[in-house]
């Protein structure tokens, strides 16, 4: 349920907005909105006249939320949820209540990312450390006319700094309550004429907030580094500029909790007091880790050709590697009854692409552009399993807890069962899209644009049967099958420890887009869209013929969405709404099918879902220096059929229920103030973000109780800003929650900020 204080705190924003809104009829014109200038469309234009629904935060307001990745956009964006896995490879950005949780590397996100242009392949790829970015466009409902294939729920866009023509730097330094420490240094300045450049390099580290307590350490922290150079030529005829930049990470992220008793001997071999969400320390003999490296190069030049067209080529490679080191039985040793299960798998995507656009004059009643996009990616997975297992052994019982620990010296009862996978996949994709505007009248515009997609998809798992490593005989144990990726004769298989695959999709997606512009600095639009994302095969470690070597067909979204954009008394009220349905056929999830016997969860196009739900963004500057915000979005994400059971052919208890991670309601309230005072200035913000009930998986398991978060800061400055000290306090209440609640409790993901934290932060500039 939603607490008092919350339904407090949400009244009172609300009248504060309310009476802020009464009041700036009255007010002096000496404050306004800023004006953001976003790429949402490839062109640039202000976001009041972008007919789609978007978010637009910039660097500035990332840094002063305490943002430091795309993990943190969720207290500023709320139609935006996260799912954090034990690893980047397995995370996913979650979309109006939509998005893809899948441990295939064969399957694609439903919410894209593009840096600086660049699609990324994997999700897990974009939730590395933000910095030294320009904005960051949220783009809510299908974005593939534009974006492409695997952006059937939406898009995130990150655009970095550019150059400057006058020499600056800054450097920041940050430390935390709970010991995180951070430091970023960038220069920017001028070359040779018409040749800036940017320099930045940043690292962070942070100890973690779960104390193991076999280690005695404290982990699900991280160690960060990286920088980024940038060049940027802008002169007579075009615009270039040539990114490189370079990422390593580190992180014993991210071991779950015990929230819940798992039996008296298991909480005893824990030694652990299972307290739910308060819950702050795990016993495990291996240290869950995540590491991950990542270098790019990305290319782009705008050059002004004939008829003042503008033709655009972006073009990248990225390479992205993760590997994944974890504890799946959260045990600290093996007993009697229950195995020890570690896994140790690598993932690397290498990936290149290229667009080349070209755009009309933007000043005129017809705009329009056309353009083609290559793309190609390869995965790569190795994956190891290792069990120790006995169902008898000679220890003795243990006193202290009553479990009877297997003797790891007696082969003959203790088994060490293992076996490794490797994947190959390869991603192909090529289009050709446009998209025009027309403005019938001054204020009536239709814009309507399409995609013609081609998608190819090949895959080769290779994983032997498992191996007792005492006998070298095929073994089954807990999460390993005792024959080869290419399935048994009798079940349909090959018999060989090999499994392929391939397949191939063509693809019609478009747009139509009505806007009328109700008077100045009022627009309202209504929208189809019809989105897609490409086909997929379900390849994980435990992947067998010939089940999941059938190809995942595509997913395909249909979207209708009104809304309007808004702005009053000369831009001191910015309000934005929007109200969407989208409809999703040939859902991409887990749903049961039947392996070998065994009924198992394995991705398929496991059936249609709905979304449904409104959008509003408010933004008052009633004075200078003065900013409220409010935003806040519902979503009814629910299974609308889900395909029946391969196994008994009986209708799924599925369909009618929630998509996990898709809270109804969500919103953040907040305000920030940067007043002179004497010979300094003073910087003060403060929000609140709610989040209602959600679910962990689908069929409405692993409930997430509502939670809300209240954040501040303050800061001092001189009078031109040049020295700035920033004291942060985040989760002021002290108020615990969870991002992940898995088999009822018994596995918790504890977020860091589920405890109080302060810190400080100096920033100095030099020009």
């Amino acid at each position: 349920m939603i607490s008092h204080a919350t339904i407090t705190l949400a009244r009172t924003a609300l009248a504060l907005s309310a009476s802020a809104v009464a009041l700036v009829a009255a007010t002096p014109a000496n404050a306004q909105v800023d004006e953001i200038i976003v790429t949402a469309q490839k062109v640039r234009q202000n976001v009041q006249d972008v007919p789609i629904a978007i978010s637009a935060v910039t660097g500035e307001a990332m840094a002063r939320a305490g943002a430091k990745s795309l993990e943190d956009i969720t207290s500023i964006v709320p139609s935006v949820t996260f799912r954090k896995g034990t690893t980047n490879a397995n995370s996913a950005i979650v979309m109006r209540g939509v998005g893809t949780i899948s441990f295939s590397v064969a399957a694609e996100p439903s919410v894209s990312t593009v840096v600086d242009g660049i699609v990324l392949s994997r999700s897990g790829q974009s939730f590395l450390d933000l910095f030294d970015f320009d904005r960051l466009e949220v783009l809510r409902g299908p974005q593939g006319t534009l974006f492409g294939k695997n952006a059937s729920a939406g898009l995130v866009n990150i655009v970095s700094k550019g150059g400057t023509r006058d020499f600056e730097a800054e450097a920041n330094v940050s430390g935390t309550t709970d010991d995180e420490y951070r430091a970023k240094m960038t220069v920017s300045g001028p070359i040779s004429e018409n040749l800036t450049g940017r320099l930045t390099g940043f690292y962070g580290n942070f100890d973690g907030n779960i104390k193991n307590t076999y280690y005695d350490k404290t982990v699900n922290g991280y160690e960060h580094y990286g920088a980024r150079g940038l060049i940027d030529y802008d002169g007579e005829g075009g615009r270039f500029r040539l990114i490189a930049d370079y990422f390593k990470a580190n992180d014993d992220c991210c071991a779950e909790v015990t929230g819940v008793s798992r039996g008296t001997v298991i909480d005893n071999e824990l030694g652990i007091v299972p307290q739910g969400e308060d819950t702050r320390e795990v016993n495990q003999n291996l240290i869950t880790r995540s590491l991950d490296r990542q270098y790019s190069l990305t290319m782009s030049a705008d050059i002004d050709t004939f008829a003042d067209h503008t033709l655009s080529i972006v073009t990248g490679y990225r390479n992205w590697k993760n590997t994944e080191i974890r504890d799946g039985d959260f045990l600290p040793r093996a007993i009697v009854g229950t195995p020890q299960l570690h896994d140790r798998g690598t993932v690397e995507t290498d990936q290149v692409s290229a667009e080349v656009r070209l755009a009309s004059p933007q000043n005129q009643a017809l705009t329009y552009q056309v353009g083609g996009f290559l793309w190609y990616s390869k995965n790569t997975q190795d994956f190891t399993r290792s069990d120790v297992t006995c169902t008898t052994s000679t220890s003795p019982i243990d006193a202290a807890t009553g479990a009877r620990p297997c003797n790891l010296a007696d082969t003959v009862n203790t088994h060490y069962v293992s076996a490794t996978s490797r994947s190959d996949v390869s991603f192909r994709n090529w289009a050709l899209f446009g998209q025009a505007t027309y403005a019938f009248l001054p204020e009536l515009r239709l814009t309507l644009g399409g995609r013609y997609t081609h998608d190819s998809v090949s895959f080769t798992h290779v994983r032997g049967a498992a191996i007792d490593a005492a006998t070298g005989l095929p073994m089954a144990a807990s999460g390993l099958l005792p024959y080869g990726a290419g399935g048994t004769i009798a079940s349909g298989g090959n018999g060989t420890d090999t499994s392929r695959g391939e397949t191939s999709a063509n693809n019609f997606s478009g747009k139509a887009v009505l806007q009328y512009d109700v008077m100045d600095d009022v627009m309202v639009y209504g929208s189809y869209t019809r989105g897609y994302k490409g086909p997929a095969f379900n390849v994980f470690f435990n992947h067998t013929a010939p089940n999941n070597a059938e190809p995942i067909d595509p997913e395909k979204s249909n979207s209708f969405e009104v809304g309007f954009k808004s702005q009053w008394f000369d831009r001191i009220v910015q309000l934005n709404a929007a109200a969407f349905l989208v409809d999703y056929k040939g859902f991409q999830a887990n749903n049961f099918v039947l392996i070998n016997g065994a009924t198992t969860t394995s991705l398929t196009n496991a059936g249609s879902v709905r979304s449904k739900g409104f959008e509003a963004d408010l933004t008052v500057a009633p004075t200078e220096g003065l900013t409220f915000r409010a935003n806040a979005a519902y979503a009814d994400a629910k299974v609308r059929k889900f395909n029946p059971n391969p196994l008994t052919n009986a209708p799924d208890a599925r369909d009618g229920t929630r998509l996990p991670l898709a809270p109804k309601f969500s919103y953040t309230i907040g305000a920030d103030y940067d007043v002179p005072v004497g010979p300094v200035k003073l910087y003060l913000s403060s929000d609140w973000h709610h989040v209602s009930k959600q679910f962990s998986d689908l069929g409405e398991s692993g409930e997430i109780d509502p939670y809300g978060i209240w954040n501040a800061s303050i800061g001092v400055s001189d009078a031109e800003d040049k020295y700035r000290l920033t004291f942060m306090v985040r989760n002021i209440l002290d108020d615990s929650y969870v991002l992940l609640n898995t088999t009822n409790g018994q596995r918790l993901m504890i977020p860091r900020d589920a405890d109080r934290y302060a810190g400080l932060n100096l920033r100095a500039k030099f020009n």
